[in-house]
Order: structure tokens, then C-alpha cells, then sequence
């Protein structure tokens, strides 16, 4: 199943989402037993996988074509099948949106497409109920191609990502300036800033890394808050720190901080050759935007043409909001993948599973505790109604 032209009304589980997360969890699903809603497998419990892109491959299909398998900051293997062997420099934007859709069609995972999930909601709260105490069913209402429909589910996988919401800061007089403003998912290649003056704003692997690229046919001038750290090398205990730091931030209920907040910027061979060039230089975060520039806070006008945020990206989970998900102190608490008090709900690809081996993980934990709460409530496999498409 690849389109929207019969969507089951129910499921055991939705998965949203179909990046590394995703496709991680229908793994596991499938090994699990588990059988694409619609099958005609009887008795066995049943998933769906929804996707908002139009053809495989998640956020890779939108990397920029320099972002070379040589360049890319590591990806590991999908479970169970191995990438293949490939050119270094391969541009990721081609080799990895064709692994992972041989990787779908390979396993059967029957991803939907294009399908956006609106909204993900307690049944019980259409009656004006709610409080089901983590035991009733969840409505996942989802668009796509001038259709609409409403999906039953006793469990939900959310491997939705960061790409999809990247975060734009404000700062004052940021409407009046005269150039123009991108981010890094804007970002297609560095000709387009040829023989200009632009204003990389952020700290993180993609600023420095479109720095870099940028400075050689423009004028650059590195803006961050804070001082970046440098390292020189990372190795596994590194790794392992720093996903312990973020898995203790959302244990607390806190948001997950940025990966570089915690692993430092790595000295490569090119970010070197960069800093020998005076292209890392950093100045302190500009106070204001004015007309043809931004203004520093010891009020030296910089004149640029280009502000180019790489701000990085926040979790994209607007359509779970009915749930109530987040408390007070911001993020939503976690116990493992799952929210915490809340077993029909995994978030993957979140917080300490944003790395790619992490996704892997994550898809395997979320499955192992769903099916352990499915039987732990004596609930069979949902039988579904007959495949339908409800119109908008």
C-alpha cells in the first residue's frame, strides 16, 4: 500500500512517521508478527506506517546536494539490511532516499503516502470522557491528496522528526531588513550567495559545515550566543555521555537539548582549513536587524545581503497536543521511548534517540513495550472495518 486510496480504519499500531525511527519500528513490528492493516493474515495484530513525504527516504530527500556519504555526520545501517556499498562522494540526497525505499519494499513494510497526521486523540474524549487511564483506543485523523479519515489505534509510534519544524528566533527589526532571510532546510547550494555578504547565524555541525561551504564564493561574518566548544576527536564514551545527559533531561520532563550542546564541535580536516582562513572567527549574537544589515551589541553596523539561520530544528509533535503530553517544566516526561503514564504513546527519534543508531534502538524498545502492554491488557487484535477514505 503506497497511497491513500484505501486507508484501514484501524490498526493495533499507527507509526507516523518513515525516517530511520520509522522504518526501524515497522521493522520490529513486522518481526514481532505483527501484519500491514488490511492484510489478509487473520487474527494477528496489525500496524500502519504514515508518512507526510512524498516518496521514501524522511529528511534525507531535502539534504542539500553538497552533503556528500563522505561529509554526512554518520548514519548506521537500517536493522536487518546493511546500506549498500556507494562512491564517497555520492551525493546523501540520492543514495539514501533509494536505500531506504529498496529497505521498505524489501520487508513489506506497505508504507502510506503522503499522509499528514493532523491530529492523534483519546476516543474517549469525543464523549467528553478522557481519562481512560492509558486502556482505551486513540483516534489518529490524518489528510492527504484532498482526502481525510480517522484510524482507530490501541498504540502509537511518533517518529515525526525535527526536519519539518525548524525554529526561526526573533530579533528586533528582523521584518525590516531588506535581504534575504533562509534556513538551513531552505539551504540548496552555495552558488546561490555568490559575491555577497551573509550572516551565518548558529553553533551547531550544520552551521560550521554551510560556513565553511559558503565562505568560498562569499563574504561570511559567524554570528553565535555562545562561545562554541571545539574537540578534537569523539569516541564511543563521548557518545555515551552525552545521550545519558539528554535522557536525563527528559526523564525530568525538560526539552532535549541540542546534540552540540553536549557533544562540542569536531576540528575536521576541512573546518581547519577554514580556521586557517579566518572563516571560524565568531563574533558574539548580534542585538538588532535594521534595513541592509544587523547591528552588534557594541552598535557596529555589519552590512550583509544574507542572514542565513542554521537555528537548528524542534520536535515535531504539534499534532499530538491533544494528548496533553507536555508538562511544567516544558518537555514531555519519558520513561524509555515511552511518555511516561501514557503506555499507548512512544516518541522515537526524541530526545536521547535522535542519532541514527539511537533510532534503531528506540524502534525496537517502543515495540517490545507495546506488545507488552497489548497482552498485559488481554487485548487481541483490533479487527478492522472495511478500508475506506473519509471525505474532507
Amino acid at each position: 500500500m503506497t497511497s491513500t486510496e484505501a486507508v484501514p480504519q484501524a490498526a493495533d499500531v499507527v507509526v507516523i512517521g518513515a525516517g530511520q525511527a520509522g522504518l526501524s519500528a515497522g521493522y520490529h513490528l513486522r518481526r514481532r508478527g505483527f501484519v500491514p492493516a488490511g492484510d489478509p493474515a487473520g487474527g494477528a495484530r496489525t500496524y500502519l506506517v504514515l508518512d507526510a513525504e512524498d516518496g521514501p527516504g524522511g529528511a534525507w530527500r531535502h539534504r542539500w546536494r553538497s552533503l556528500r556519504m563522505s561529509t554526512i555526520n554518520g548514519i548506521h545501517d537500517l536493522p536487518g539490511i546493511e546500506q549498500p556499498d556507494v562512491e564517497p562522494e555520492a551525493a546523501s540526497v540520492d543514495v539514501l532516499p533509494a536505500y531506504f525505499g529498496d529497505y521498505e519494499d524489501e520487508l513489506g513494510l506497505a508504507v502510506v503516502r503522503p499522509v499528514r497526521v493532523r491530529r492523534v486523540e483519546k476516543a474517549d474524549d469525543e464523549l467528553g470522557d478522557g481519562g481512560d487511564g492509558g486502556h482505551g483506543d486513540l483516534l489518529v485523523r490524518w489528510e492527504g491528496r484532498g482526502s481525510s479519515g480517522v484510524i482507530t489505534a490501541r498504540a502509537v509510534i511518533n517518529a515525526t522528526g525535527t526536519w519539518s519544524k525548524p525554529f526561526w528566533p526573533a530579533y528586533p527589526g528582523q521584518e525590516t531588513f531588506r535581504g534575504r532571510q533562509l534556513h538551513t532546510a531552505d539551504y540548496v547550494r552555495a552558488e546561490d550567495f555568490a559575491g555577497q555578504r551573509v550572516a551565518v547565524v548558529g553553533g551547531g555541525i550544520s552551521a560550521v559545515q554551510l560556513l565553511e561551504e559558503v565562505s568560498h564564493v562569499a563574504q561570511t561574518f559567524w554570528f553565535t550566543r555562545r562561545e562554541p566548544v571545539w574537540r578534537d576527536s569523539f569516541d564511543p564514551e563521548d557518545g555515551s555521555r552525552a545521550v545519558a545527559m539528554v535522557a536525563d533531561r527528559v526523564r525530568d520532563g525538560l526539552p532535549p537539548l541540542s546534540v552540540v550542546s553536549v557533544t562540542g564541535l569536531i576540528r575536521t580536516p576541512s573546518l581547519l582549513a577554514a580556521a586557517a582562513r579566518g572563516v571560524l572567527d565568531r563574533r558574539p549574537m548580534f542585538a538588532r536587524i535594521v534595513p541592509d544589515g544587523v547591528v552588534t551589541p557594541d552598535g557596529e553596523l555589519v552590512p550583509v545581503d544574507v542572514i542565513f539561520w542554521n537555528t537548528g530544528f524542534r520536535a515535531a509533535l504539534d499534532h499530538l497536543r491533544p494528548l496533553r503530553l507536555r508538562g511544567t517544566g516544558g518537555g514531555i516526561r519519558m520513561d524509555g521511548t515511552q511518555v511516561h503514564g501514557e503506555p499507548r504513546v512512544h516518541l522515537i527519534g526524541y530526545g536521547p534517540s535522535a542519532s541514527t543508531i539511537g533510532a534503531n534502538r528506540a524502534g525496537r524498545d517502543a515495540v517490545n513495550r507495546i506488545v507488552r502492554h497489548l497482552d498485559s491488557a488481554g487485548r487481541t487484535a483490533l479487527v478492522p472495518g472495511s478500508d475506506s477514505v473519509l471525505s474532507s
